[in-house]
């Protein structure tokens, strides 16, 4: 069972989003495959996370979502039990849609994303999980017009946002954790030091992502220790540097990182300065062993399980 101590291990299932590991020659094709064999899609997913070794399961964006999988398997209580049959469990559930969502600063598409963030935590709760991973709004490609400056006051909005959305989730017994996407507004270092400056630790929660960190040319480790509070879950992901800074911030922002992602270990982090890091500030939850993508995801998941087991669980205990 993939678990030590206090620390479990699960995948997002955007590890799974690669045109090889479907036999398919492009992300549409995927897509398309999902909408005309959804159960045999999904029965893939779960035998696949069950076959690599580790225990938990984070949902994504379409069609790795939450509302596909009841779409598929006809309810909340059959997915869950379609998870228990395989020894999983649902870790988190990440939420897309403030990213996506454009200006939320109006109180109309405020009201809609908390809406739609509410139903997906009565999701979550009811498949036994209790952690909402959310993207932050992404940042614009410096020296694009009109220039939208992520000063004090902007940040004052966006946190006020977040407290009162997690503040609503907890109501309903479901954690918010930021993510730490690569050209967002929550990833560099002095970004994540605003926002969590701003936001409630009662209410506001965070999932560093290792990767992703670095690609914005920050040192997660130096990072996550000024807030380690604050982390309920995290995603392990490995990445060989930073991105250029002049990198164009666009709808294809997701599918430039991947050119930066890498093995688990063949990259920058730091792995046994990361792991005495959790074991010194006594971390215990969900351990995402995030791949983008991934042509062979059983296979990269279950190495990077082997190299934890070997590498870094002797450290942490």
């Amino acid at each position: 069972m993939a678990t030590s101590d206090n620390l479990r291990f699960g995948v997002d299932l955007v590890t799974f989003f690669h045109p090889g590991f479907w036999g398919v020659d492009s992300y549409d094709a995927i897509i398309e495959h999902a909408k005309s064999q959804p159960r045999q899609f999904w029965d893939k997913i779960l035998d696949s996370i069950q076959a690599s070794g580790v225990t938990g399961v984070e949902l994504t964006f379409s069609p790795f979502n939450w509302q596909d999988a009841i779409k598929t398997y006809g309810s909340v209580e059959t997915f869950s039990a379609e998870l228990s049959a395989r020894g999983l469990q649902l870790a988190s559930g990440f939420f897309a849609e403030l990213e996506a969502s454009g200006d939320f600063t109006e109180a109309a598409a405020q009201a809609a994303i908390i809406a739609r963030a509410e139903q997906y935590a009565d999701f979550i709760k009811a498949c036994g999980g209790d952690i909402m991973v959310i993207g932050a709004p992404m940042r614009q490609t410096p020296g694009d017009e009109p220039v939208r400056f992520r000063d004090f006051e902007q940040a004052k909005i966006i946190a006020d946002f977040l407290n009162r959305l997690g503040a609503i989730l907890c109501k309903k017994g479901v954690k918010l954790a930021v993510h730490t996407e690569a050209h967002s507004i929550f990833a560099a270092a002095r970004d994540v030091d605003l926002l969590m400056l701003l936001t409630d630790p009662a209410y506001v929660h965070m999932c560093p992502d290792t990767a992703h960190i670095i690609l914005e040319g920050s040192d997660p480790i130096q990072l996550v220790d000024r807030h380690h509070e604050r982390m309920i879950i995290a995603h392990w992901k490995d990445a060989v540097g930073k991105m250029p800074a002049d990198t164009p911030i666009g709808t294809d922002i997701h599918e430039r990182h991947r050119a930066f992602f890498c093995g688990f270990g063949l990259g920058r982090v730091d792995w046994p300065a990361w792991i005495r890091l959790l074991r010194d500030r006594q971390f215990n939850g969900w351990a995402i062993l995030e791949l983008d993508a991934a042509a062979d995801p059983v296979g990269d998941i279950a190495s990077g399980l082997t190299l934890v087991r070997q590498a870094l669980l002797p450290i942490y205990r």
